[in-house]
This record gives C-alpha cells, sequence and structure tokens, in this order.
C-alpha cells in the first residue's frame, strides 16, 4: 500500500504541525487495537502496539499478520510490554473491554502523555476521570472481527466516534479528526459523547441472551424465536430507559431501532445473522471471551436506569 504524502494543518497562514509526526500508541493488542495499529501505520504514523504474553512473541517474530481480501499479509510494527512515565504520545489509544477499562488506565495513569482515547463500551466516565483525570476523551470503535491463528480477520463496519464530555469542540479533537482523514478512516465528533455510549449499551447488553453458563450457543439457537424475542423486548424497554432518564438515544439507527415492532427485530437480527462476518464477530474467539464485559455492562445499566 503507497503511503499517502504528508498532510499539513495551517492556521492564519502559518504551519503548525506536520500531522505524520504524532505518535500514536495502541494500549492493546487485540483485534481493536491490532485494527487500528495497523490502519494508522499504513498510513504513514509513527505506531506503537503495546502487547503482552503469547501475542506479543508473535508480533515480534512473525510481525502483524492480516487477512487482505483473502491473502495474508505481514506488517512490522514496532512493540512494547509495557508503558513507561516518560515514554511520551500525542494520543494513546485504549481499545479494552469495558471490564478490562479501569485496569488499562490504572497502567497508563502515571504516564506523562497528554490525551487518552478509550475505545469501548460504557455508560459513564466518572471512575475513569479518577484514574486519568481530563486527559480522557471517550470514543467507541467502528470496527469488528476475530484473531484466528494469530492472523487477524477485521474490518471497519462504522465510523469511530469520539468527542469531549463537555461537547467542545477542542483542539485535540479537531487533530484526532485530522489523523482520521489522513488515514482515510470514517469518523464521528459526537457533541454528546455521553448519550451515544448509554444507547449503544442499551443495545450491547441484550446479547447476554447468546450467552450460556459454558459459553455461547450456536448460531441456529443464537436465531431462534425463543432467544430473539428475548433481545427484542430487551432493546424496546432498554432504549425506553434511556429516554425515561431523559438521555438523547443516538444516533437516529438506534432510536429507530427502540420504534420498531418486536416482529421487525427479530426480522433484522435473523438478516443480520446471516452474514459470515456478523457471525465471527458476534460468536467467534473474541466474542466468547467478552462474556464477562456483556454481564457487567447490563448489570451496571440496569443498575443506573432501571425504574
Amino acid at each position: 500500500m503507497l503511503l499517502k504524502q504528508s498532510v499539513t494543518s495551517y492556521s492564519e497562514g502559518m504551519i503548525i504541525v506536520n500531522i505524520k509526526q504524532n505518535r500514536l500508541l495502541i494500549f492493546g493488542a487485540g483485534v481493536i487495537g491490532s485494527l487500528y495499529a495497523l490502519r494508522f501505520a499504513q498510513s504513514g504514523f509513527d505506531v506503537t502496539l503495546l502487547a503482552r504474553g503469547k501475542r506479543l512473541d508473535e508480533l515480534k517474530r512473525k510481525g502483524l499478520r492480516y487477512n487482505d481480501n483473502g491473502t495474508i499479509k505481514q506488517l512490522s510494527i514496532k512493540t512494547v510490554e509495557k508503558l513507561v512515565d516518560d515514554d511520551i504520545y500525542d494520543f494513546i489509544f485504549v481499545p479494552v473491554r469495558y471490564d478490562q477499562a479501569e485496569s488499562a488506565l490504572s497502567a497508563i495513569k502515571n504516564n506523562q502523555s497528554k490525551t487518552i482515547i478509550t475505545l469501548t463500551n460504557t455508560i459513564g466516565y466518572n471512575p475513569w476521570l479518577e484514574i486519568v483525570g481530563d486527559r480522557l476523551l471517550p470514543g467507541f470503535p467502528g470496527a469488528g472481527g476475530d484473531i484466528k491463528e494469530d492472523i487477524l480477520y477485521a474490518q471497519f463496519g462504522s465510523k469511530t466516534y469520539f468527542g469531549e464530555i463537555n461537547g467542545q469542540t477542542t483542539e485535540r479533537v479537531k487533530q484526532l479528526a485530522l489523523i482520521f482523514e489522513t488515514a482515510e478512516m470514517q469518523y464521528e465528533i459526537q457533541k454528546d459523547i455521553q448519550a451515544f455510549h448509554v444507547s449503544h449499551a442499551a443495545l450491547a447488553a441484550v446479547n447476554k441472551h447468546f450467552y450460556t453458563s459454558e459459553g455461547m450457543v450456536d448460531i441456529e439457537t443464537a436465531i431462534s424465536e425463543s432467544i430473539l424475542s428475548k433481545v427484542a423486548t430487551d432493546i424496546k424497554q432498554n432504549l425506553y430507559l434511556v429516554e425515561q432518564a431523559g438521555i438523547s438515544v443516538i444516533p437516529t439507527e438506534t432510536k429507530s431501532m427502540g420504534e420498531l415492532m418486536e416482529e421487525e427485530i427479530i426480522s433484522r437480527y435473523r438478516q443480520m445473522l446471516s452474514d459470515e462476518f456478523i457471525i465471527d464477530v458476534k460468536f467467534g474467539n473474541q466474542a466468547v471471551s467478552r462474556k464477562a464485559e456483556i454481564i457487567l455492562l447490563d448489570e451496571m445499566f440496569h443498575e443506573k436506569f432501571s425504574i
């Protein structure tokens, strides 16, 4: 892939920054972290991927291996096992599960980097703000997939969302937007990022119905009337609770989901679960490992919003 020419930002006729001089750290080498690292690195950014254990060993020995339309390719990428306090990055991305977020942010706490972007589910930011303060810039990834035999099978299905908690379009938000533009990655600056997160949590929590005590249901069971009727009921109820709390349901696609009849929601899920990539995302190895996240998200959501 050819790297694009450096993009330079101007202010009142003065050059202020060469965007590709930004140092980016991806804290976590799972599916989401690996995909963001891959796309940023392919676009010529200075990217470091923090990984541990077997994943770190594989990245050091074989590079970041990924599936590109059926062809397995490899990209050499800088890796670290630990973030030291004086290793400063312009942006640190934290694409971890909801149940891992506080631990990850605690590991970053003493590092002096000024902007930390969380890319995960949540229903609120207070615990995170207590750890990293106003360095926090909440976001949400528009990607999914799986890692099979250390090969990344992932793609972007939607935009990456991010925004300041107070809704302001700050300089760091503009800078981050320019990074995404340079990498030709779709993004949206959310003026009410908390409403977005709560709305998404209302939908994500219903995935609890796909888990069993041993793991996950098979796809045939997942599309059964007994499972999908529970999913549809919970979607409508959860989004109703969000609105009752005085929180806007966003984006419009999420709001419209709550306005459908349950039969229509069931039909949409059956159609969605006929797509092989969606099946991989929702029922693959990474999905199995997300059980603790989904259960915790569901518990926290209903603790906060149940009437």
